[in-house]
């Protein structure tokens, strides 16, 4: 997903490359998933490299230092979503782990920490590498369709419900999961994260957002995402892949929000992808809510 500068990347492992992917005989791609990661154990083993943290040809969350992006988004989850160790987290699209990682030194025992994502293999480092180790982290695949990461998906994203109860945590959050989502996608998941988030209570979300600056911006160039085609009343950078990345209108995004019962912690923390001298972490631009108290709105 965008956080650095630039998209997934194209293949996550030679047997789960999209072009190789079709050319090798759907009973042997198992076989051959189940190698690599083997393979990938035994050179860990011998280089001494960290096994918390995946090989690049794996991580497909952007450009960066992998686990410096996790540990700044730890500290404004602590700073900004109130974030405790006892608390019970859930991880919207949680890739490959790079935001779950840095909590496994975070969270007490106490505390939980729940993850989702579209991407399977994500998900099976995850659990090999990181639930292994720390029982109270769970990762869960959710086989949603995605233009983009997983095309082959069956559920629709607008139908999807969250696989948890009512109220259920402490702290959500969405790192670039909105900034490839379509309106009736994003208006689904944020319904859901408002469901599960217990009443007073915070939730964070990176988003690519319009207001008459950053239109200005783009408009003179100055932005390093070219937001410039309309697509179900968004807008996009590359028409044929809508999903790539999408920036929605600041006033939508905040009336979204209000009908959801999630007001939003001003100030809204601009990202660089169009300020430079953003004081924000990173690409994208952050918001805080807080689900409002039980019956009020």
């Amino acid at each position: 997903m965008l956080d650095a500068a630039s998209p997934r990347a194209a293949a996550m492992t030679p047997a789960t490359g999209s072009g190789l992917r079709r050319r090798i005989p759907g009973f042997l791609r198992p076989v051959l998933k189940k190698a690599y990661i083997f393979f990938i154990g035994l050179m860990d083993r011998w280089s001494g490299r960290d096994r918390m943290i995946p090989p690049r040809s794996m991580i497909f969350v952007g450009d960066g230092d992998f686990r410096l992006a996790g540990e700044v988004y730890k500290l404004h989850f602590i700073d900004l979503g109130g974030l405790r160790p006892g608390h019970r987290v859930l991880d919207v699209g949680c890739g490959i782990g790079r935001m779950a990682i840095p909590l496994t030194g975070y969270l007490s025992g106490d505390g939980r920490y729940e993850g989702f994502d579209a991407v399977r293999e994500g998900i099976e480092w995850c659990q090999s590498r990181i639930a292994s180790k720390h029982p109270n982290f769970r990762f869960r695949h959710v086989d949603v369709h995605n233009k983009r990461y997983n095309p082959a998906g069956k559920a629709r994203a607008r139908d999807v419900r969250f696989p948890f109860e009512d109220d259920g945590f402490d702290f959500v959050f969405l790192t670039s999961v909105f900034t490839h989502m379509l309106p009736a996608d994003l208006e689904r998941y944020l319904a859901e994260t408002a469901r599960v988030l217990k009443p007073g209570r915070r939730c964070l979300v990176t988003m690519f957002l319009l207001n008459e600056e950053s239109k200005e911006l783009i408009r003179a160039g100055g932005s390093s995402l070219d937001f410039k085609h309309e697509v179900s009343g968004c807008l996009t950078v590359d028409a044929d892949d809508p999903e790539h990345a999408i920036a929605y209108d600041e006033g939508r995004v905040r009336a979204l929000f209000a009908s959801r019962g999630l007001r939003i912690v001003e100030p809204i923390r601009y990202g660089s992808w169009c300020r430079k001298d953003s004081p924000a972490p990173g690409l994208q631009d952050i918001i805080i809510a807080s689900k409002s108290e039980r019956g009020k709105r």
